[in-house]
């Protein structure tokens, strides 16, 4: 990884959430909510609708503060938060339409302080690359989605939390993007994903929401 790390490096790398509870507009989402994803690990979340996926990865992203308990990120830089070491993917593709597949992922890469210059061969491994001077408006939901995964893989950060990312992705779309967590796992990064079904992970723990916390089981 290119990130700073303390002794041990990435590969002692520890998420651990305990005790998570969120309230969101008034209304608590979950409660007694605990996982821990060690480094080379993924951890499926997964839920009817309401239960609190994406509420999950956004306390872990940073974007929503729990009302109880802790999330904490062993073996990386204790001097960046858990959301400078992650990638979060939304359901928003977060996108700027007039500017080029390439552009995109280039300003991109200057805000997240990543190699403007990994971005083609980043756009490559999506399948973009014929597509890189074509304004982002003209892109299909698809590959809107496939020009978002590329941030992933454009800018190393070993924390990456995966909102439904299969979403509007067709079959090949989906088979690449489940070669690119499978190498990001093996390069022991760390994958969190809310998702209703499998996403080709053999071996990933699943947490449930919506009944007792902490029951996971292998998929």
């Amino acid at each position: 990884m290119s990130l700073r790390a303390r002794a041990g490096g990435p590969q002692m790398m520890r998420l651990v959430g305990s005790d998570l509870a969120c309230v969101r507009g008034g209304r608590e989402v979950f409660r007694g909510v605990a996982f821990t994803v060690g480094a080379g690990e993924a951890l499926l979340v997964t839920g009817p609708n309401g239960a609190g996926k994406s509420s999950l990865l956004r306390l872990v992203a940073g974007l929503v503060q729990p009302q109880q308990g802790r999330i904490e990120l062993e073996g990386c830089d204790l001097e960046l938060t858990i959301g400078e070491q992650a990638h979060y993917l939304g359901h928003q593709d977060a996108l700027k339409p007039s500017l080029s597949v390439r552009e995109n992922l280039g300003f991109w890469a200057a805000f997240l302080g990543g190699d403007a210059q990994k971005g083609d061969a980043a756009l490559a491994a999506v399948g973009l690359n014929r597509l890189a001077h074509v304004p982002a408006i003209y892109l299909s939901a698809g590959q809107r989605r496939r020009l978002a995964v590329a941030r992933l893989i454009a800018i190393e950060r070993p924390i990456w939390l995966l909102d439904e990312p299969a979403s509007t992705l067709d079959g090949a779309g989906q088979a690449m993007l489940t070669e690119l967590m499978r190498a990001h796992l093996a390069g022991r990064g760390l994958i969190l994903a809310a998702s209703h079904g499998p996403i080709g992970l053999e071996g990933a723990q699943e947490l449930r929401l919506g009944q007792q916390p902490d029951q996971r089981t292998q998929l």
